[in-house]
């Protein structure tokens, strides 16, 4: 416990020190650096066929992948 009330003397005094140099001027920031948004534009391109999709599928039917049945259903 003693231990803990070091710590939190110590958390306590380093807010203090960063209460002091905090000025109404400076603006709050969560980054130091400028953000910016680096995705490209949303735009439609060249689709595949739905032959070309499926050519290396190891299964498929009526242009869709066949998989295995899952949660107890049937085969």
């Amino acid at each position: 416990m003693q231990r803990l009330t070091g710590q939190l003397s110590v958390i306590v005094d380093n807010i203090a020190k960063v209460s002091e140099v905090a000025t109404p001027d400076v603006p709050a920031t969560s980054h130091p650096l400028p953000l910016e948004n680096v995705f490209r534009p949303d735009v439609v391109g060249q689709m595949l066929t739905v032959e070309q999709v499926l050519q290396n599928a190891p299964d498929a039917a009526d242009g869709r992948f066949r998989v295995t049945a899952i949660l107890g259903e049937e085969q």
